[in-house]
């Protein structure tokens, strides 16, 4: 009865523009009469009315003529509503959805030790993406075999990079790229070389974010930062 409803009150919306859009064609089209009394109205002859686009036009049209074939159709419903559970899907945050799955995760598991859950440690490493991905400056110089990276920032961004720089350059070295950090006094300098043409030419296009991104650890990074395995950064 529910999902009745929703479909039903989604009709009447489109009825309801239909018949407003046809009282308009109708009033600056009198060819539309007989048209309109032989079925559907032919598009391709109808121009918009004044203060409508050409798309809107096509689109209302659209709706009319499936209005008058049988409906509204289903997969432009689903397409507004975002699913046929009627339910929101999407937590609305990208740190509290990740949060909220890593509690989750937790929860369905009988062996979590509780007592040493910190699930603030995994929010505060969340923050520091956060500063890192949106807030810190990156200055690349490309060389022969590599690039090298200044990021810089200040405040919570400064302490974001100094934290999370260092500590990625252990997984490229495991894809296999020769990396390193160096400490300055408002960032980290990256350095990242290869004698891989192939792979020199992918640092270029992915720059510092992209390097960052690099490897498979991050996800499980969040659980084990969670439950207290490893420091976060």
């Amino acid at each position: 009865m529910a999902s009745w409803s929703w479909k039903a009150g989604i009709a009447s919306i489109v009825i309801i523009a239909a018949t407003t859009y046809a009282a308009a064609q109708t009033s600056n089209h009198p060819e539309m009469h007989s048209q309109m009394g032989s079925g559907c109205p032919d598009q391709s002859s109808m121009s918009p009315p004044n203060g409508m686009s050409a798309q809107m036009h096509d689109h209302m049209m659209q709706m009319m003529q499936g209005k008058m074939h049988g409906g509204v159709n289903q997969h432009n419903m689903m397409g507004m509503h975002g699913g046929t559970t009627g339910q929101p899907t999407l937590s609305g945050q990208d740190a509290f959805g990740a949060i909220q799955e890593v509690a989750q995760i937790l929860e369905a598991d009988p062996t979590t030790d509780w007592s040493k859950v910190n699930i603030d440690a995994l929010r505060q490493h969340l923050v520091d993406m956060n500063e890192v991905t949106l807030h810190a400056a990156a200055a690349e110089q490309v060389f022969d075999n590599g690039v090298e990276i200044a990021v810089t920032g200040e405040g919570r961004t400064l302490e974001a990079i100094k934290r999370m720089v260092p500590a990625h350059v252990s997984e490229l070295v495991k894809l296999g790229w020769n990396a390193k950090t160096e400490d300055m006094s408002n960032g980290v300098k990256l350095t990242v070389t290869t004698s891989d043409p192939k792979e020199l030419t992918k640092l270029k296009a992915l720059g510092f974010m992209g390097i960052m991104v690099q490897g498979g650890h991050h996800q499980p990074h969040h659980l084990m930062i969670a439950k207290s395995e490893i420091l976060g950064h």
